[in-house]
């Protein structure tokens, strides 16, 4: 295997999911739409890679894939959350040189720093730093975006890190688009810097991504804006107004980092937060993946509740059938295009042992009821402005749950801008009716983050509620 690519494993790679012979015209017509609806929407911000190492990493072997060295954590972690454990220099895969010898848009370092996971455990987490190369002409020293990106998979390759360097990697197993590179680009051409995390397990070889688990998110999210302090080279410092930003994944890690701040992080001082397309209520955000094409997102939900609680895997295999348990194992080392292709349109009902969706499963289930449960976001009153966008034809992570988590914050009295995203039903399922939002509110959304960045009041809309979508 090349140590300049990123592989999956053979073992992984020939054992994929299969439609159903009777269903495979009509399944391969709607993975194709997905595909290209997705491809439409995210390419702008795609270059072709040829690699997955940088100078000085040299390739390991993580449940399958090889992604560098550096990302294997070290048998002893520092004491303090967000103390950093090792960085090197990170290539941005779009960079143009400057005028005066600085690289465009920024320098960027790849990042090492240690938090703590939903079980009070100490955990290594990685992701990245870029300094911009433009000035702030803000209010105030240069600021930092804290930035949690929508969903990349389970797989070590998709750690959004990596898609820096690599904005599209196609090859070998493995379809993953740096997608959320286009909102890191624009505040970094505003002259905030930029640090975006990994998340706990994703791209760190030391355990699986724990995905949409909202502690280890939120943590990890807040985690990275004290790293990014102590960066060599860095123009932020403790006094640098923050702001939490992120889509779907990213949403609800950026509205549990905004909850848990008070609490976990009160020394990054936080400007405002913004959430777009949270998935504040799991068990019906599962509903709506169930059967679309993102329908491989659920076994990234059930490896890392199990990677977080062991004691879940007895319940999990009890109510999978071999289909199941072989498309949790395929999924774990997935990014979202792999996923797409795989698991595109899958209904739970061919995971499970006695044929239910695994909602029902769910519900009949009280260990897993509590577990879903602890992961309810809006319980807390964020401390700061949030914005919080969700698309009203979002089917995917579901508009009416989104909407709720607002309702929930105002009730606590705190200062929502809640910004329902006005678009035609663009497509059952197939992507479309998440993705479009997410672009159409960013001029919006960075707009807002930028107005707080520099100091200008919000202006809670939580009045309008009542009549709002």
């Amino acid at each position: 295997m090349s140590p300049r690519r990123i592989a999956r494993s053979s073992s992984i790679t020939n054992a994929p999911h299969r439609p159903e012979p009777r269903r495979r015209g009509r399944r391969t017509g709607r993975l194709l739409a997905a595909s290209v609806a997705a491809a439409a929407c995210l390419a702008a911000s795609a270059v072709p890679a040829s690699a997955a190492g940088s100078a000085g990493s040299e390739p390991v072997v993580s449940r399958g894939v090889t992604i560098p060295a550096f990302y294997t954590p070290p048998a002893r972690l520092p004491a303090a959350d967000g103390s950093l454990v090792r960085t090197e220099p990170l290539p941005l895969g779009l960079s143009l040189p400057g005028l005066d010898g600085r690289r465009l848009p920024g320098t960027a370092t790849r990042l090492m720093y240690k938090s703590t996971d939903a079980g009070g455990g100490p955990v290594a987490v990685t992701g990245a730093y870029i300094e911009p190369a433009a000035s702030w002409k803000g209010g105030g020293p240069r600021p930092l975006v804290a930035l949690a990106s929508g969903t990349m998979g389970q797989g070590d390759q998709c750690a959004p890190s990596l898609s820096l360097q690599h904005p599209l990697t196609v090859g070998e197993g493995t379809v993953s688009i740096g997608y959320d590179n286009i909102a890191v680009y624009r505040f970094l051409a505003a002259g905030a810097a930029v640090v975006v995390t990994d998340y706990v397990g994703l791209g760190a070889t030391d355990r699986l991504h724990t995905y949409v688990n909202r502690v280890d998110e939120g943590h990890a999210l807040l985690d990275a804006a004290r790293a990014a302090r102590s960066v060599a080279g860095a123009s932020v410092t403790a006094a640098s107004r923050v702001g939490l930003y992120g889509y779907s994944q990213g949403g609800g890690a950026s509205a549990s980092a905004a909850e848990l701040h008070s609490a976990y992080a009160p020394d990054v001082n936080l400007a405002g937060t913004y959430a777009g397309a949270p998935p504040a209520d799991l068990t019906e955000v599962m509903k709506g993946i169930d059967g679309s094409a993102l329908a491989g997102a659920l076994g990234w939900s059930i490896n890392g509740f199990v990677q977080s609680d062991p004691s879940l895997k007895a319940v999990v295999d009890a109510h999978t059938n071999d289909v199941g348990k072989a498309a949790l194992k395929d999924t774990s080392t997935m990014c979202v295009g792999d996923a797409i292709l795989g698991h595109g349109f899958t209904d739970s009902r061919r995971w499970t042992a006695d044929g239910k969706p695994i909602a029902d499963v769910i519900a009949a289930e009280p260990k897993l009821q509590e577990v879903l449960a602890r992961q309810r976001i809006g319980n807390l009153r964020p401390t700061a402005p949030v914005r919080l966008a969700t698309g009203v034809h979002d089917d995917i992570v579901g508009h009416e749950q989104a909407r709720q988590l607002a309702v929930d914050w105002c009730r606590k009295g705190a200062d929502v801008t809640y910004e329902a995203v006005l678009l035609p039903n663009l497509g059952d399922k197939i992507l479309t009716n998440h993705l479009a939002p997410y672009l159409t509110d960013q001029g919006a959304a960075i707009s807002w983050m930028t107005d707080r960045l520099s100091g200008k009041k919000a202006y809670s809309n939580c009045w309008s509620m009542p009549v709002q979508p």
